[in-house]
């Protein structure tokens, strides 16, 4: 299913060479002396997804919240023109990793989608025009038999497809995902990713996914952005997630007494090494 043009948003596009929808340079983040991420440089590409992979701690969802502008940083971040479409500004999806919310409340999934429009309480009634949004949503990640099941009784894979549906409401052209495939089983990841592809695809969107599962990285996304504090490397899952890279990577390799990953060593800051 496709969507029509959408609204015009409030985050500015720019020209970026390469096609990219997003281009990060020298993006750098610190919480007080501590340095989280250094030195980010990365493309996000037009219509495509793009993963983004790194050990815990590597500064992922630090990124991410940099991106949608929830976190300082120094550097730039670049939302740029979409040359398919032809629209002068962006418009951002987020699925959080997890949300917090009463399991036990008689909140159904078209209550929840509408919420965040909706000017009275939904349990005074739904408007018909924020009803028939929510449905189209749904329809789009294939979750149009959920409208009417409480929230609190959905699987782990229901409830992420909800998610998905609600950041999808407003058409965005970027979709930003931290780790939407946590806690799925096997089958039911593989089935998310297959949504995600589609979605890309027919939609014109571009997709930004954090994931730690690298084989459905490798089948499913068409780029991938290594992270561990800095860019290690990216380009096409398939050429550029060599054993020795992952090894790096998740700091199986070490050099001069130190993880291959260590940003200290690679920026030439002076620090203590191991050995």
């Amino acid at each position: 299913m496709h969507w029509k043009e959408g609204l015009v948003n409030d985050v500015t596009r720019q020209i970026c060479p390469d096609d990219a929808a997003v281009e990060i340079r020298h993006l750098t983040v610190s919480f007080g002396k501590t340095r989280v991420l250094v030195d980010v440089n990365a493309s996000l590409r037009c219509r495509g997804v793009t993963a983004l992979v790194g050990p815990n701690g590597a500064g992922k969802s630090t990124l991410i919240g940099a991106i949608v502008g929830q976190v300082p940083y120094e550097g730039s971040i670049s939302f740029c023109h979409h040359r398919r479409s032809g629209r002068r500004r962006h418009r951002i999806g987020l699925v959080p990793q997890k949300i917090e919310f009463d399991r036990s409340a008689p909140v159904t999934v078209l209550d929840f989608l509408c919420l965040a429009d909706q000017r009275t309480p939904v349990w005074l009634g739904r408007g018909p025009r924020l009803v028939r949004q929510a449905i189209e949503a749904l329809e789009w990640t294939h979750s149009t038999d959920l409208a009417h099941k409480r929230l609190g009784v959905l699987s782990g894979g229901e409830l992420k497809r909800v998610l998905v549906a609600a950041a999808l409401r407003h058409k965005p052209d970027i979709l930003l995902l931290d780790e939407p495939a946590a806690g799925m089983d096997l089958h039911s990841s593989d089935l998310f990713c297959e949504l995600l592809e589609r979605l890309a695809q027919d939609n014109e969107l571009s997709v930004l996914w954090v994931s730690h599962d690298l084989s459905a990285v490798v089948h499913h996304a068409d780029h991938v952005i290594a992270l561990n504090r800095t860019v290690l490397f990216e380009g096409p899952p398939s050429q550029v997630l060599t054993p020795e890279r992952i090894n790096a990577l998740y700091g199986l390799i070490a050099i001069g007494g130190h993880p291959a990953h260590c940003v200290d060593c690679r920026t030439g800051t002076p620090h203590e090494r191991l050995g």
